[in-house]
């Protein structure tokens, strides 16, 4: 995302009809410690890859994958494809700079570009710095006797939480639409960080007195509250949430266990550097 000629290369050995444009800085907490390069790949970065298109083949449809956190703290209790925005961070204000150059380039040049503005999406495979899946290869350690306990930041904040399987059909249905447009995919639910490790504990069969606050986890500026409507997508993509946050859980914490139990027999995942051998994941 940082060199334009690597873009024009894969696209003309590719020769793509359909782009789907995920990659970035994705960290909200890295962004501030990163800012410079956070706006250099999230937000410069989108600058690059639609001159790109749009010099190569400007009938290429085109996904941006905006962000929930562009909303930052807008007072809305419930956010729409309407709600203003107001991002909390750097990585949030990259993602709107991304956003509203896939909308100008919309309008300027004619290409089928759309953005959709999800809600947290998560799954086994999310990445370890998130709190999600921090917590539920958390508990997991600490179920199997690998870990004596996990610490986090802020409990009480407050996101959307959907299954990110469902989020990618939706990311599809955006693109075949037959004239572009952005949308929301949420769940029009909410629940805090707390709500989120009482259930993984639950589900782990371990007592949430294992789960600390650390200052280190703490972010300058967080947002508080993200609760997402997903009327508009449901109405012109035939799209909505399926699995609920209980579930969603389950799924996460039990695909942790099964992954530790396995490596607990000498197994390896390379796809998750805390279970490929490194003394770091039991501390």
């Amino acid at each position: 995302m940082l060199d334009s000629a690597s873009i024009s290369g894969a696209l003309q050995k590719s020769q793509p009809k359909e782009i789907y444009h995920l990659a970035a800085q994705s960290f909200v907490g890295a962004s501030f410690d990163q800012p410079l390069y956070t706006a250099n790949v999230t937000a410069v970065g989108t600058i690059r890859m639609l001159d790109e298109i749009k010099k190569f083949d400007d009938k290429i449809k085109f996904y941006q994958a905006s962000s929930s956190e562009m909303y930052g703290n807008q007072k809305s209790i419930v956010k729409n494809e309407k709600t203003p925005f107001e991002p909390a961070s750097p990585y949030a204000i990259a993602k709107l700079y991304s956003h509203w150059t896939v909308n100008m380039y919309r309008q300027a040049y004619g290409m089928f570009a759309v953005s959709g503005i999800l809600f947290n999406h998560e799954s086994p495979l999310r990445g370890m710095e998130f709190v999600t899946r921090k917590i539920s290869n958390g508990v997991a350690k600490i179920s199997l006797g690998i870990s004596k306990n996990l610490k986090l930041g802020n409990l009480m904040a407050k996101r959307d939480w959907g299954y990110a399987p469902e989020y990618v059909e939706g990311m599809r249905k955006m693109i075949q639409q037959p004239k572009p447009d952005d949308f929301v995919l949420a769940t029009n639910d909410t629940h805090s960080v707390k709500d989120f490790v009482i259930e993984a504990c639950n589900i782990a069969g371990i007592s949430s007195k294992c789960i600390s606050i650390s200052k280190e986890n703490q972010r300058p500026n967080d947002v508080q509250h993200l609760k997402g409507d997903y009327s508009k997508a449901e109405k012109k993509l035939g799209w909505k949430p399926k699995t609920k946050f209980k579930k969603l859980i389950k799924i996460m914490v039990e695909e942790d266990i099964s992954r530790w139990e396995r490596w607990q027999k000498k197994e390896f995942f390379p796809w998750d550097a805390f279970t490929s051998g490194d003394d770091s994941a039991f501390k």
